[in-house]
């Protein structure tokens, strides 16, 4: 076995931060030198002949102690800890601090231990406090300003890329700072853009407001950037899209600093944050925020179980969820590389070792019961479904066992293990549903509700939202890959529209609902602001690629599939929206409540077809069922009405 080689102080010296700390200190002791020799050539300036011979006695005697002392008070206060070139203003206050408790220990010690017959001057000690602060700090800030500062903008002068920064607030400014303090980024700011009238030809950090974003385009031709930074985490879709649009038509590169989420993943350079603009960002819908720590305190210390943990909304809750420091979270998923790829992810990658990773499968009560009883979670976040409606289409069988058997399976052995919260992850296909995957998830629904109202001591919820940027089942990343093979990107028909949220909007939102209502099985639908036609969603992906649609990559309407919609709905006909506690939650109240043993009944018998292996049937017993559901619900609103 090979022994590290444990560094020499020679070694030691040679490192940069050694040699940087080392040099400071050096400075500190020649500049805390200077000014106690100043404080007594000041207290004696108008004496003849200079200082006096005993205090020039005491002066010499004594300097060597007290530079000794106040750098050792400095090292206390932490100002060895930070490079020269990154002190700031704010940095002051521990300067100030650290020269004031050296002075005061340095008259006590004059005071009380009398080195010398003579007491030192008052004037001088008030001298030294002054002289000291100001050279020490003053020294820091020139560091700052000439050295740094100053050679970052003479470097950048040789080929260095000009980027033009929208958003002068504190996203904006870190940008700026982190290009002049890192010449070596290769980039220089040039400009600021912001919408705040105040701020119109302030400069912040020496780069001057030259605008708003409406002159986006008079300000990108006369000073013709390298490259625009939209520094505004929180920037609506529809600015990032204005943005986006001038500077696509001048061939402008556009980069964003990424969203609140990414931002508390991510490392703490900004610059190295920085991402293209994405189909996300130009939505047109204001992102939706919440203090997660807050909204999911429910979940602190409990045992927390997601089932689908390796999909793209389990992986996501198991990330957020990790965040409100639960005791363990299971992941459970009957995919193993999804499983294996989470799992890896919140171990090596985010370090949160409270994590148990099942493979089973949601379908077998055996093993279900199995983990439910060795776990004994709190919360069950059943996320795992199928969701490709053609593909289910051709497989209903899986459809209903997956997506309707197995969140009965799940739901009953939830509760036979004592769990206190069990919440569904529902879709807007479950809504009128005219297609196999749809009816499976409505059934899912059903199951949940009827829980609800048969097991009172469980907390059923479900949580009903629309399409999900960048999922497995979105459109996304079908057009992101028909675009890289250069087309033709394939839209149903102009007039389909859809509803989209991110992912990580999605899940927090989830969590949100998880505790809301009276847990007896009710529905809660997200707010999922206007719905976007897909046609447009197409053209700015197309656009966000780098081509022109119809010219580089042409758009094919290929028609509707079986049972698909033109436009996704959020309420069944039966439901009415009641607001709730969370703003971006309503409640679906069902007009007609589900009877738990008709529930029971008709899962029951559909599980016989799917035993018998009766696809044919199955399918048009399922849409059926569902079909029925809803005209007798919407018969005894007629007969209450």
């Amino acid at each position: 076995m090979v022994r590290a080689r444990v560094p020499s102080r020679v070694d030691r010296l040679k490192d940069p931060v050694y040699r940087q700390r080392f040099l400071q200190i050096a400075a500190d002791a020649v500049l805390v030198a200077a000014a106690y020799y100043l404080a007594f050539r000041l207290r004696f300036l108008d004496a003849q002949g200079g200082v006096p011979e005993r205090y020039r006695h005491m002066l010499l005697n004594s300097i060597a102690f007290v530079v000794v002392g106040k750098l050792i008070i400095f090292y206390a206060f932490g100002l060895y800890e930070k490079w020269w070139r990154y002190f700031r203003l704010p940095d002051m206050i521990a300067v100030l601090r650290a020269c004031a408790v050296a002075t005061l220990i340095m008259a006590l010690t004059f005071l009380l231990l009398k080195p010398f017959n003579d007491q030192i001057p008052r004037s001088v000690l008030i001298s030294d406090f002054l002289l000291t602060l100001f050279l020490v700090s003053g020294a820091r800030l020139l560091v700052r300003m000439v050295i740094v500062e100053r050679l970052a903008r003479r470097d950048s002068v040789r080929g260095a890329g000009e980027v033009l920064v929208v958003g002068a607030g504190s996203g904006g400014q870190m940008v700026v700072r982190e290009l002049q303090l890192n010449p070596n980024l290769g980039q220089r700011a040039i400009g600021f853009l912001d919408d705040d009238a105040r701020k119109r030809g302030m400069r912040l950090h020496g780069v001057k407001v030259v605008g708003t974003t409406d002159e986006i385009g008079n300000v990108l031709d006369e000073l013709a950037p390298d490259e625009v930074v939209i520094a505004i985490p929180s920037a609506p879709g529809e600015l990032r899209g204005r943005v986006v649009a001038a500077c696509r038509d001048r061939d402008v590169q556009v980069r964003t600093l990424p969203t609140v989420f990414e931002l508390l993943r991510g490392g703490v350079q900004l610059t190295r944050q920085l991402r293209a603009v994405q189909v996300e960002d130009v939505l047109g819908r204001e992102p939706v925020r919440m203090e997660l720590a807050r909204v999911g305190a429910y979940m602190e210390d409990k045992v927390v179980l997601v089932t689908g943990a390796g999909g793209s909304i389990g992986s996501e809750l198991v990330r957020q969820i990790a965040r409100v420091r639960p005791k363990l979270i299971v992941l459970l998923d009957q995919a193993e590389d999804n499983l294996f790829q989470i799992d890896r992810e919140m171990i090596e990658e985010r370090h949160f070792t409270a994590v148990e990773s099942v493979l089973a499968d949601c379908k077998e009560p055996d093993r279900m019961l199995e983990v439910m009883q060795r776990f004994k979670p709190d919360v069950v976040f059943h996320a795992a479904a199928y969701k490709h409606v053609p593909l289910m289409e051709a497989n209903p069988l899986e459809a209903v066992r997956n997506n309707a058997i197995a969140t009965r399976v799940t739901a009953e052995t939830a509760v036979a293990s004592g769990c206190q919260r069990f919440v569904l992850v529902s879709t807007d296909k479950a809504v009128n549903p005219r297609t196999v995957m749809g009816a499976s998830k409505a059934m899912a629904e059903w199951i949940v509700e009827a829980a609800g109202r048969k097991h009172p001591q469980t907390r059923f919820i479900t949580v009903r939202f629309g399409n999900v940027l960048a999922s497995s089942g979105s459109v996304v990343p079908i057009f992101r890959s028909q675009i890289e093979r250069g087309g033709p990107v394939t839209v149903t028909d102009p007039e389909m529209t859809r509803y989209f949220m991110t992912i990580p909007e999605a899940v927090q939102l989830v969590i949100r609902a998880g505790d809301l209502g009276a847990g007896t099985g009710e529905v809660f639908v997200l707010e999922m602001g206007e719905p976007v036609k897909i046609v447009d969603l197409a053209r700015n992906m197309i656009r966000l690629a780098g081509y022109e649609p119809d010219v580089d990559v042409t758009i094919e309407f290929v028609g509707k599939r079986p049972g698909e919609k033109l436009h996704e709905e959020l309420f069944n006909s039966d439901e009415r929206a009641q607001p709730t506690a969370s703003d971006k939650i309503v409640r679906a109240l069902r007009r007609a409540p589900l009877d738990p043993e008709w529930v029971a009944g008709s899962v029951t018998r559909l599980e016989q077809l799917v035993r018998e292996g009766d696809e044919a049937n199955l399918a048009e017993q399922t849409v059926t069922l569902v079909a029925k559901r809803e005209t007798a619900a919407l018969d005894v609103d007629d007969v209450t009405a």
